[in-house]
């Protein structure tokens, strides 16, 4: 539903920074591939709601499921 890996993976987690995956090209099964190892890269909260879908707390996220929910 929302298109990638990429877009559930959380870049706040403390171990993106620890393994140095910011220096790194990341793939999308790498995406995966870590947000399967460890729940951290995991965006926060995902809610789903008729056939849209929300992941993580970002403001603009935030506000844009506050509008669906009142629909």
């Amino acid at each position: 539903m929302i298109g990638s890996y990429e877009a559930l993976f959380s870049r706040r987690a403390l171990k993106y920074k620890e393994l140095g995956l910011k220096s790194k090209k990341l793939e999308e099964k790498d995406y995966r591939k870590y947000i399967l190892e460890e729940y951290t890269f995991l965006k926060r909260p995902v809610v789903i709601v008729k056939d849209q879908i929300f992941a993580g707390s970002e403001k603009k996220t935030v506000e844009a499921l506050k509008r669906a929910l009142k629909q």
